[in-house]
C-alpha cells in the first residue's frame, strides 16, 4: 500500500513507514444510530448492580492479560513503542481495571453527611453517554482510566482513539465485547473532527473528556461550554526536573535519562526541562550526554532496541524543525539535533543548553527524545526558572537528603 495515510485511521508502521491498514470513518446517519444505540444502553446497563458493572471491568483486565503479547506488539506496530514498554503499558492498564473491578462498588456507595436536622447524603449517580477523546501516545492506559471507572459507576462511553492506532482501538472494543458488555456499553468511534463537535451537541451525550494537544482540549472545551456539558482535558506538560546535589550523581543522571527517554520522550509527564545547580552542572550534562550517545536505533520489536521511532513521520519532522529553530535562536547543541540517516521516524537523541527565554524550545513542549538543560547558581533561582512555564503536570527534584 502507498506510504501516504489517506484514510484519518489508520496503521502507518513508523518504523518502515508503511501503511499496513485503513479504516473509514463514520458519519451522519452512522453516527447517529450509535449514538441511539449508546443511549439505550445506558437505560438498561445504569439499573444493573454495581457488583454487576464491576465484574464485567473485571473480566476486561483478565482477558487484556491473556492477550498481553498480542496488545503489545500491536502496541509497537502502531506507534513505535518499545516492546518493553508496552507490554508494560498492558500490565498497567490491565491493573487498573482490575482496580475499579475491586473498589468501584465501595466508591459509589452512598455517604452519609453530618446534618444538624433530618438526614443528608452524597450520592454518586451516572451521568450517561460520555465521549472520551483519547491520544496515540499510551493506546490502553489513556483508554482504561477514563473507561474503567465510568463504567463501573454506570455510564456508557464512546470512544474516539488517535488516527494512527486504530487496530489497537477496535482490539479494546473486542476485549470489552468478549467480557460480555451489551452492545452501546463500550462503544469505538471512528468519526472526524467534525463529527466529534456534533457528538457533543447531541443530547444523548452528557459529558466529555479529552487527553491530548491544546488546540483540540481548546475545541472540546468550548463545544461542551456552549452545551453546559462538563468536560475533563489533560493536555500538554513541560515536567521540571531539578538537580540541587551532586550526591549520588550517577543515580540521578540515570533516573533524568529515563524520565527523559520513557516511550521515547513522548508522554505528557515525561522530565523534559532540567534545573542544575552551577556546581554540577558539567558533570551533569556530560552524564546525559554519555547516555543518549549510547542509545541503540533500531526495530521497535527488538528486545535489543533502546531508541525507537517516534509515532509518526509527522511527529518526527515537528520535533526535529523545533530543534533546528531553537539552535538557529542561538541554543547551543551538545549533542543530536536531526534526524537519522535511517528509515523510519527516528530523530537523534538530543540536549540543548543555552536555551533562553523567546527560543522555542523555552516556551513549547519538546514531544520526543530531546532535553533541555538549565545551570543555575542557587535554589532560588531554581525555582523561578521552574515557574516560568505556561505548563504544569508533574516535577522531580533531587536534593540532600
Amino acid at each position: 500500500m502507498s506510504e501516504q495515510r489517506k484514510s484519518p485511521f489508520a496503521t502507518v508502521n513508523p518504523y518502515t513507514g508503511e501503511t499496513l491498514a485503513e479504516f473509514p470513518a463514520i458519519e451522519g446517519a452512522e453516527v447517529d444510530a450509535v449514538l441511539e444505540t449508546a443511549g439505550g444502553a445506558f437505560d438498561t446497563w445504569r439499573k444493573r448492580t454495581v457488583e454487576e458493572r464491576a465484574e464485567l471491568v473485571g473480566r476486561v483486565a483478565g482477558l487484556m492479560r491473556e492477550r498481553k503479547e498480542t496488545l503489545a506488539r500491536l502496541i509497537t506496530l502502531e506507534m513505535g513503542k518499545l516492546i518493553s514498554e508496552a507490554r508494560g503499558e498492558v500490565d498497567l492498564a490491565a491493573s487498573i481495571l482490575a482496580y475499579y473491578a475491586e473498589h468501584g462498588p465501595g466508591f459509589t456507595a452512598r455517604e452519609p453527611l453530618d446534618v444538624e436536622e433530618g438526614e443528608a447524603y452524597l450520592v454518586n449517580e451516572p451521568l450517561g453517554v460520555l465521549l472520551g477523546v483519547m491520544p496515540w501516545n499510551f493506546p490502553l492506559y489513556q483508554v482504561v482510566r477514563f473507561a474503567g471507572p465510568n463504567l463501573v459507576l454506570g455510564n456508557t462511553v464512546l470512544v474516539k482513539h488517535a488516527g494512527i492506532c486504530p487496530q489497537s482501538a477496535l482490539a479494546l472494543e473486542v476485549l470489552f465485547r468478549d467480557a460480555g458488555a451489551p452492545e452501546g456499553v463500550y462503544t469505538n468511534l471512528f468519526v472526524s473532527h467534525d463529527e466529534i463537535s456534533r457528538i457533543i451537541d447531541s443530547p444523548v451525550v452528557k459529558g466529555a473528556s479529552l487527553t491530548g494537544s491544546e488546540r483540540a482540549g481548546a475545541q472540546v472545551a468550548e463545544r461542551a461550554g456552549r452545551n453546559m456539558k462538563p468536560s475533563l482535558l489533560e493536555l500538554g506538560g513541560s515536567d521540571v526536573f531539578i538537580v540541587l546535589d551532586g550526591e549520588g550523581l550517577e543515580r540521578t543522571v540515570g533516573a533524568a535519562v529515563a524520565g527523559r527517554m520513557a516511550n521515547t520522550g513522548q508522554s505528557c509527564v515525561a522530565s523534559k526541562r532540567f534545573i542544575v545547580l552551577a556546581d554540577v552542572y558539567d558533570d551533569f550534562v556530560e552524564g546525559m550526554r554519555r547516555a543518549f550517545d549510547g542509545l541503540e536505533p533500531g526495530d521497535p520489536s527488538d528486545e535489543a532496541t533502546t531508541l525507537g521511532p517516534l509515532s509518526s513521520e509527522q511527529a518526527a519532522s515537528g520535533l526535529a524543525e523545533q530543534i533546528r529553530e531553537t539552535v538557529e535562536q542561538g541554543a547551543e547543541l551538545v549533542i543530536g539535533g536531526g534526524r537519522i540517516d535511517r528509515p523510519g521516524a527516528f530523530v537523534q537523541p538530543t540536549i540543548l543548553t543555552g536555551v533562553k527565554p523567546g527560543m522555542r524550545a523555552y516556551a513549547e513542549e519538546l514531544f520526543g527524545p530531546a532535553a533541555v538543560i538549565y545551570r543555575v547558581q542557587d535554589e532560588d533561582e531554581a525555582i523561578t526558572l521552574a515557574n516560568d512555564s505556561q505548563y504544569g503536570l508533574g516535577g522531580s527534584v533531587f536534593a540532600p537528603g
